[in-house]
This record gives structure tokens, sequence and C-alpha cells, in this order.
């Protein structure tokens, strides 16, 4: 069985992460000291929030110790009290291994209740004594102030198109594919920051050929060519509904896109079209109209035809 390249390739100390270089040098120095206050990671995913998690342990207590020592708990699993109660509060009783303190490391806790997060609270202060912790979150603000107030908050970055550039080539050399050029800018833009998506798409690209190409991977990544989106909108606003209706349905047959994702596509190509910024301001008002309505539930065919059409009227107005 074929193992999954995101753990595969996990960074195991804190000098192997990609990017996150002012993060990382302070994380070092905590290793170093063995200091480790209270800690908030957030940002977007595949970032290295969790694998900073998992680096900093592995530094602080060692190989042997390590996994004595350190908790991985997702909130978004139990979100309730119960698990504060439970999980948390039972392992942040008992006394480290061979350390000071353990680390308990809860993922998505911005998925907490508010009442879990005032269980939380509670624990962490009276526990603090023997125990860190580690809460990774998407956003900060979901986390309720007393906790802020005693974690230093650490927001990680969207990685850089150099930064995912350089690990990927790492990672293409070892398995030994051939990445071309456009290969690799149409992987860029599909994982936008995120390493753990653009990992995940070139394995799967991987498994269909030696050979990662451009159109591998928006065929194996149920992404649409941005060329493709960007002669969508210009058909619409040209005036030709029908025209952009077909273009819009071979957009869905051929990469099995749902609405949301049409959406957000063409929400990124608004800003490559050469029309003045206040055309652009009038297209992303509507656009966020339909992306409400879908969220809401609405038929994906029928909103997105609506969207279409209201861009025809909008291109007929330009004239």
């Amino acid at each position: 069985m074929q193992e999954i390249w995101t753990e595969k390739y996990r960074p195991k100390t804190l000098s192997d992460l990609v990017g996150q270089e002012n993060i990382i040098e302070r994380l070092k120095a905590y290793a170093t000291t063995k200091n480790v206050p209270h800690l908030i990671f957030a940002g977007p995913p595949g970032t290295g929030k969790t694998t900073a998690a998992l680096a900093l342990a592995h530094e602080v207590f060692g190989e042997q110790h390590w996994s004595q020592n350190f908790q991985e708990l997702n909130a978004s699993d139990e979100r309730g009290i119960g698990i504060i109660r439970g999980k948390i509060k039972d392992f942040a009783r008992t006394a480290p291994i061979r350390a000071t303190f353990k680390i308990i490391f809860l993922d998505e806790a911005d998925s907490l209740t508010q009442e879990a997060q005032a269980a939380l609270r509670r624990t962490i202060e009276k526990y603090t004594h023997i125990c860190r912790f580690i809460l990774s979150v998407n956003y900060s603000s979901k986390v309720i102030e007393p906790i802020q107030s005693r974690c230093a908050v650490f927001r990680f970055k969207p990685l850089t198109a150099d930064d995912v550039k350089k690990y990927i080539r790492k990672i293409a050399t070892k398995e030994q594919l051939e990445i071309t050029p456009d290969g690799l800018e149409s992987l860029i833009f599909i994982a936008r920051g995120d390493m753990r998506k653009a990992i995940n798409v070139l394995q799967v690209g991987a498994s269909m050929d030696k050979k990662i190409t451009a159109e591998l991977l928006y065929e194996t990544s149920a992404t649409a060519r941005p060329e493709d989106v960007k002669l969508l909108i210009n058909t619409a606003l040209g005036g030709n509904f029908m025209a952009a209706r077909n273009q819009l349905y071979d957009l869905l047959i051929t990469y099995g896109l749902s609405g949301e994702e049409i959406i957000r596509q063409i929400h990124r190509t608004i800003f490559d079209l050469t029309i003045p910024d206040e055309h652009k301001v009038q297209l992303m008002e509507k656009i966020g109209e339909i992306e409400f309505r879908l969220v809401e539930g609405s038929n994906d065919h029928i909103q997105l035809e609506s969207l279409l059409a209201q861009f025809v009227l909008f291109g007929k107005k330009l004239k």
C-alpha cells in the first residue's frame, strides 16, 4: 500500500519547515531553552501549523520521549465540553515523563463551543505547572479572549510560490517524477499557498503518469484551466449567452466541478480581466450574490446560468 506523501514528507524538525521563517526562529528559541508558553497557531490550512507543533515536541522532548509527553486531539471531532472534561483533563493531570511539562495540541480549536472554550480556559489555568497547550485555529478571533490572553499567538501565512516550488521539486526528485514547467506553475495555481494540497495533487497526478503536466493536474484535481474560465467570462460579457452556457457545461462535465468551485474560479479570474476596476467591482457584487445563494442551497446550474445572464446584460451596457 502506497504511503500518503503528506505524512511521508512531513518535516521532522523545525529546521526542515518551509516558509514561516520568523515563527520558526522563535520556536527554536523555545526548544533550546525548554521554556515553552501556551501557544495559538492561527492561519489557513496547509501552512505548517500541525507540523510546527510536532517538530517542536520532537525537539523539546527528544525522539525517545516525545510521543509520551505529546497528545494530539482534533476539536472538530468532539466540539462540546465533554472533550475538555474527559480526554484533555485526563492527559493534563498526569505527570510528564522525564520532562518538566507535557504538550497538548488541540487542532481546529476554533470549532469548540463557547462552553467548551470556557472549560478549556479553566483547564489551562489549573494545569499550567505540568502542561502546555498549543491551539491550532483558522481564525484566532473565534477563540475567546481569556484564552488568547494566556497564549502567544503565531500567525501562519500562505506559503510563497518559491517555497512550494522548492519543496515540490524535492519530492519530485525523490519519487523520480518529471514535472514540466507548466505543470509546476499549475500546481502553484491550484494549491494557492497550501502545501498539503500541493503534495496531495502531485501524488494523485503521479499515480496516473510519471510525467506531471498542467493538463494532467487540472484533470485530476477538479480544477478548470484559468484560460477556460477567462474565455467563459469574456464570452458572456461579449453578449453571447448560449455560447457561454455551453462553455459552462463543458467545464462542469470535463472537470467535474461543483457550482461553488466554479464561482471561486470565476472570482479569481475576474482580477485578470483587462477591464476598468469599477467594472470589476460591479461584477464582484454579482458574483457575491450568486455565491451566497449557492451556500444557502440553491440549484447550481440555475444560479450559474443566472450569473452568466447578468454578465451578458452587463456587457451590453458597456457597449
